[in-house]
């Protein structure tokens, strides 16, 4: 018999018969191996351990506590409830069940709903079939053996499947005991190896491939864990993230809400306008602070002029459009980048001005089908904190490195110092030639490698490739917030394509005309989504200097209410967004419902305060009190409300005064 040689990760070579399975190999190492072994890595690729080994390769293999065989353990969970639902209910027909984000889940097709106390009964007859501890085995049909068997048995969606493997695929199925399913795999070695660490979470309908115009199906998902411990992590998650919800906050506060009239858009209350407006004028400081110019773009543009940049072919199925009696056709705009290229070209540039940094809150709009709106998440009509940098090729990895600084410095003034930038590169679908892309990645690789080293460990990279934007390549900011959930915020795209498309020019040193490159930059994203983040992230418990609402004055007595205005005033004069509560009801009912309001601080005054001109300050969160003079108080909270950007500033103010 022929041999082969097998490199391990730690470099060891050993030569094998050719045809060694991957069970083989671990039961040649260790007795306690070869019980844990569930798959092997192949020269890279995930692959049953029964698979034989043909060739010369690097291999692993892996166990059940490996972070490979968390995808593992979910595909057999989702074989395993397939199951079960079968036997649970005959003459079910069981369609696709992939792993997804979390868990897993498999669309049915069932005469009758299932019910929620149906989940529970899954669970068990699922419970069953693990103890049973049934070996996945792999075997190859051919096309017609397949389509014969699953026509027998009335899976008409297992056949159509059939079909639908490419004619160069292997058709594989797997076996768990006496059931089994068309699947790609692979699978661990036994429905043992799921575990005890799975719950089923909800019932859905799904559309059979996704079509509307196909068969409504029922779509039961489900999560899975290696241990027991991680799931009851993730289901503490999913109920924190729950309570922290920002469309359930958003009512509580009274910040804003949402209406069928206007899908998509936001009807933003008076305290959730503040919040946001605090945002822009926490994002205007910082830009004017880094060199960028306010401007404003038209809302609505010419169709031609939205062809010319390129939008009207990769994005006018986004775009919102109308037709005026004249018969000319406008856009709302989905990007501000077209108009901030105009007022650029605005007046001729030097080399010697650039880079030239235009920033704007603009309102873009873009059509989301109904069925993503999500709150602020996933809005149609949203505020951007976007910006546009004309510059030099010699200039960009200094300014891509200079608008990272800035994003960092202002997502950890937020709180989020967990972030990862992610690289994405040229897609399939782009404008421009290969030559600029090439330019583009090559400076973006550069300063990505220089974001990993200078952010000593605390900032992760990764690439993604084919996930840049149809102009150019791309930064994407990912942060974690407090429940360890991660939230794609801030970008940063180079483009050599557009400025050349519309015309920008800049005078080099030679007075010849050169085309500038572009960079996109936005550090929020959408305001509105940010807004929605801080929110949930926050648990509507802002900081003080975010805080929409910062403190309350509420009276213990009547005979307080004179000195709570007064309280009342000064905290106005002193710019701290203040209100009052002088209803006759009892402090303890005050307290509750601006604490669920979530207002950080409240100021309580009796008869006696009122005779000292103190305050009894409360705080979000805390049983304890604390008594002290007005002007105390007063001065107090004024440093408590200043912004981290301002602090920063003052503190260097005075290190400079010595």
């Amino acid at each position: 018999m022929a041999e082969i040689n097998l490199k391990f990760p730690d470099g060891a070579v050993r030569p094998v018969e050719k045809g060694t399975t991957g069970k083989d190999l671990a039961a040649s190492i260790s007795k306690s191996l070869a019980k844990k072994a569930v798959a092997l890595v192949l020269n890279g690729e995930l692959v049953d351990l029964a698979d034989p080994i043909q060739a010369d390769a690097d291999i692993r293999i892996i166990t059940r506590t490996d972070p490979e065989a968390l995808e593992l353990i979910r595909h057999d969970a989702a074989h395993v409830m397939a199951e079960a639902v079968q036997e649970l209910w005959p003459g079910t027909q069981v369609t696709i069940g992939p792993v997804i984000d979390n868990g897993f889940y498999y669309d049915f097709a069932k005469n009758e709903p299932f019910q929620p106390e149906d989940l529970a009964r899954i669970e068990r007859k699922m419970a069953e079939i693990i103890a049973r501890n049934d070996a996945f085995t792999k075997e190859i049909w051919s096309r017609d053996e397949a389509k014969e068997f699953f026509r027998k048995a009335g899976e008409n969606y297992k056949v159509e499947l059939v079909d639908a493997i490419p004619a160069d695929q292997s058709l594989k199925i797997y076996r768990q005991g006496k059931w089994l399913d068309l699947c790609r795999g692979p699978h661990m070695t036994s429905t043992g190896h799921v575990g005890k660490a799975f719950k089923l979470m909800s019932v859905a309908g799904a559309y059979w491939r996704g079509d509307s115009n196909n068969a409504m199906l029922q779509r039961i998902y489900g999560t899975a864990w290696a241990t027991e411990e991680q799931l009851a992590e993730h289901l503490h998650r999913i109920e924190e993230a729950e309570k922290r919800d920002h469309r359930k906050l958003g009512r509580e506060m009274n910040l804003f809400h949402f209406q069928e009239e206007a899908p998509g858009s936001v009807f933003w209350h008076a305290k959730g306008w503040t919040l946001f407006q605090t945002l822009i004028s926490y994002m205007r400081r910082r830009q004017q602070e880094a060199g960028y110019v306010e401007v404003i773009s038209p809302d609505m543009m010419e169709k031609h002029f939205w062809e010319t940049s390129g939008h009207w072919e990769n994005y006018g199925e986004n775009m919102f459009t109308t037709v005026l009696p004249d018969e000319r056709v406008f856009c709302c705009k989905p990007m501000n980048c077209p108009g901030h290229v105009q007022i650029y070209k605005h007046g001729l540039k030097s080399y010697r001005e650039l880079p030239v940094r235009i920033a704007e809150f603009g309102k873009v709009h873009r059509y989301e089908p109904s069925g993503a709106l999500h709150g602020l998440l996933r809005v149609r009509h949203f505020t951007q904190d976007d910006a546009h940098v004309f510059l030099t090729e010699n200039q960009l990895e200094a300014e891509c490195l200079a608008i990272n600084d800035l994003m960092l410095s202002i997502y950890e003034d937020f709180g989020f110092d967990k972030v990862v930038v992610k690289l994405s590169t040229r897609p399939e679908k782009r404008i421009g030639e290969d030559a600029l892309w090439d330019r583009a990645e090559e400076v973006m690789g550069n300063v990505l490698k220089k974001i990993e080293a200078d952010g000593e460990g605390r900032i992760k990279t990764e690439i993604f490739p084919g996930e840049g934007a149809f102009y150019g390549p791309k930064f994407e900011y990912v942060l974690r917030d407090a429940i360890g959930r991660d939230w794609q915020c801030g970008t940063t795209q180079v483009d050599f394509n557009l400025p050349g498309r519309l015309g920008a020019i800049y005078i080099d040193q030679h007075s010849e005309k050169q085309t500038p490159v572009m960079i996109h930059r936005a550090m929020f994203g959408s305001l509105e989504r940010f807004t929605g983040i801080l929110i949930e992230n926050f648990a509507g418990h802002f900081p003080l200097w975010l805080a929409p609402i910062q403190a309350v004055v509420a009276t213990i007595v009547s005979d307080a209410d004179e000195y709570g205005r007064e309280v009342h005033v000064r905290l106005k004069a002193a710019g701290i967004r203040a209100e009052t509560d002088f209803r006759n009801e009892k402090i303890n009912f005050k307290v509750r419902e601006h604490s669920l309001q979530k207002v950080p601080v409240m100021l309580v005054a009796g008869k006696r305060e009122a005779e000292e001109r103190t305050v009894s300050i409360r705080r979000l969160g805390s049983q304890h009190q604390q008594v002290m003079s007005l002007e105390e108080a007063v001065a107090m909270l004024i440093d408590d409300a200043v912004p981290p950007d301002v602090r920063r500033k003052q503190v260097a103010n005075k290190l400079a005064a010595g």
